[in-house]
């Protein structure tokens, strides 16, 4: 497993834990079943963002592929 797939774990497990199993996606705010998590990178890595904790969060895999696609 993968130092990110190793992180989507455990942020995914701490809020769950947070707020009694429910975990929101960080775009869409609807909750994301452990299946469908993804980890995002709020800002950007094309942008200058890190892959440190503060800088990802749990999507759904849609809301992180919509987020990607970006007008020309």
């Amino acid at each position: 497993m993968s130092r990110l797939n190793l992180t989507r774990e455990k942020i995914y497990k701490t809020v769950a834990r947070q707020l009694h199993g429910q975990v929101p996606c960080w775009v869409c705010g609807q909750h994301v079943p452990h299946a469908e998590a993804t980890l995002e990178h709020i800002q950007p890595r094309s942008e200058g963002g890190s892959s440190h904790l503060e800088n990802l969060a749990i999507s759904h895999g849609r809301c992180n592929q919509q987020r990607q696609v970006r007008p020309a």
